[in-house]
C-alpha cells in the first residue's frame, strides 16, 4: 500500500507545472465547485481532473480512491435523503399523521442536493491530492510563499502534510507488530473495529511524543525566528501557458452553465 499524500515522482506536463500555476488552478476550481449546484459542470471538472491524471501517469492513484469516494458519496446521499424534506417524495418511510400530509421519508431535492454534495466532494479531494502528489516539498512552499503567507503557517501545512504518510506508516508498524505478537480481534466489522484500539492508543502516544521532539528541533534550528524564507525563482513555461487556456475554458464553461443557461 503506497503512502496517501506524499510526492510522487515523476517527469509528466504536471510535475513540470510551476506550483503558483497549479495553486491558482486548484483554488479555482475548488472554488467554483462550492459555488456551483449544476450538476454537469461538477461532471466536467471531474472529467478534467481525470484527463490530468491520465496524462500525469496518475490515473492508479485515482482509482485506489475510488472505494473511499464511494463510500463518502453513499453516506452523503443517504443522510441529504434524510434529512433534507423538499420536492416530491419518491421514497415513504412514516406516513403523515394529517389527512392529505406528504409523510417523511426520502424526497427528490434531498436526493439531488446528496448527488450535488457529493460530487463536490469528490471534486475537492481529487484537486488537492492531484497537487500534492505532484509537488515537492520545497516547490510547495516556494508557491505558498508566492502568495505571501506568513511562514509559521506555511511550515504548519508542511508539517501537517508530512504527517499523515507518517501516521500510515506508523499504524501499519503497530498493525503488524499486534500481529506477531498473535493478536487475534476476528473477522468481520466487528473484528475490525476492536482492531483499532490497540492501534489507535500507541499511535496517538508516539505522536505526541514526535510532535514534541519536533517543536524543540524548529527551536533549536531557529525556525520560529526567521521572517521569510529562500525563494528562488519561479519559472513558466509552455505547459503554464496550456495551463492558463485551461483556466479561461473553466471560467467559460462556468459561466455558461450559471448565467447565460439558466
Amino acid at each position: 500500500m503506497s503512502e496517501i499524500l506524499q510526492y510522487i515522482p515523476g517527469n509528466s506536463p504536471l510535475h513540470h507545472l510551476n506550483p503558483v500555476t497549479k495553486l491558482l488552478l486548484v483554488i479555482l476550481i475548488v472554488g467554483l465547485c462550492v459555488m456551483s449546484a449544476q450538476v454537469p459542470f461538477l461532471c466536467f471538472l471531474i472529467g478534467v481532473l481525470v484527463l490530468g491524471a491520465l496524462f500525469s501517469g496518475l490515473i492508479k492513484e485515482i482509482i485506489n480512491q475510488v472505494p473511499f469516494l464511494i463510500l463518502l458519496s453513499f453516506f452523503l446521499v443517504i443522510l441529504t435523503s434524510l434529512t433534507v424534506q423538499e420536492g416530491d417524495l419518491l421514497l415513504t418511510i412514516l406516513q403523515s399523521g394529517e389527512p392529505g400530509g406528504q409523510g417523511y421519508g426520502i424526497t427528490l431535492g434531498g436526493l439531488l442536493f446528496g448527488i450535488i454534495l457529493s460530487l463536490r466532494f469528490i471534486v475537492m479531494i481529487t484537486a488537492f491530492q492531484l497537487f500534492v502528489v505532484t509537488t515537492k516539498p520545497s516547490d510547495l512552499v516556494t508557491g505558498l510563499l508566492a502568495f505571501r503567507l506568513p511562514v509559521d503557517y506555511v511550515l504548519m501545512l508542511l508539517i501537517a502534510l508530512r504527517f499523515i504518510p507518517s501516521l500510515q506508516l506508523e499504524a501499519r508498524r503497530i498493525h503488524e507488530a499486534q500481529l506477531c505478537r498473535g493478536y487475534n480481534p476476528g473477522t468481520g466489522i466487528s473484528g475490525k473495529i476492536r482492531s483499532m484500539k490497540p492501534i489507535m492508543i500507541p499511535l496517538v502516544a508516539n505522536s505526541l511524543a514526535k510532535t514534541q521532539v519536533l517543536g524543540l528541533t524548529l527551536d533549536m534550528r531557529g525556525y520560529r525566528a526567521r521572517k521569510n524564507l529562500p525563494l528562488h525563482k519561479l519559472v513558466f513555461g509552455f505547459g503554464d501557458v496550456i495551463s492558463a487556456v485551461l483556466i479561461v475554458v473553466i471560467l467559460v464553461a462556468f459561466a455558461y452553465l450559471h448565467f447565460f443557461n439558466a
